[in-house]
Formats: C-alpha cells, structure tokens, sequence
C-alpha cells in the first residue's frame, strides 16, 4: 500500500505544474535548516500540495518561526485541531518517504 501511495504521488507530482513557492516551502527557506536547500524545500512543498489544504499549509508554516504553536495544536482538545494534526503527521509522513532520497 505504501509503495502505491508513493508511485501516485509520483504521478501527481510529475504531471502538476509549476507554481510559485507555497507557505510550506518559503518557511522552510527562511528556516535555518532550510537555508539554501530549495530541492528539499520544494519537494516538502509537493508533499504539503498532495496532503493539506492552503488553509493547512498555512497553520504548518508558521511552526517554522513559531514551533511553540506546533505544541498547542497538538496538544488541543479542539476537534478542529485534532483532525488538522491527523493531516499534518500525514504529511510528516509523506514528507519523509518522498524526500528522504
């Protein structure tokens, strides 16, 4: 399963178009981690595009600056921000498999 999962994300990402630089990977480019490293911002982007919305990818770039807020979230009882922390180990995960070459 996992290995179908990665084969259509694949599809997907090959096929989409270019676009601008998303929140995911501007953060991760202003991040000290992420400091000339635009491949892996970019490919972190991709897998951000596949799994959350833009309403997502935005809540998760500001953990880049702020990751205090990460531990709020997660540590929520608020339904909403259970299931957006669903989203986002998600895309950790998809992140992971995608990136990690």
């Amino acid at each position: 399963m996992k290995l179908r999962s990665v084969a259509v994300m694949a599809i997907v990402l090959a096929t989409a178009e270019p676009a601008l630089a998303g929140a995911i990977e501007n953060a991760c480019l202003k991040s000290q981690r992420g400091n000339n490293q635009r491949s892996l911002c970019g490919c972190i982007q991709d897998a951000a595009d596949i799994t959350l919305t833009p309403s997502d990818q935005r809540l998760a770039a500001s953990f880049f600056a702020n990751p205090d807020r990460a531990q709020r979230v997660r540590t929520s009882d608020r339904r909403s921000d259970e299931s957006f922390w669903e989203r986002y180990r998600n895309f950790g995960n998809t992140a992971q498999v995608y990136c990690t070459r």
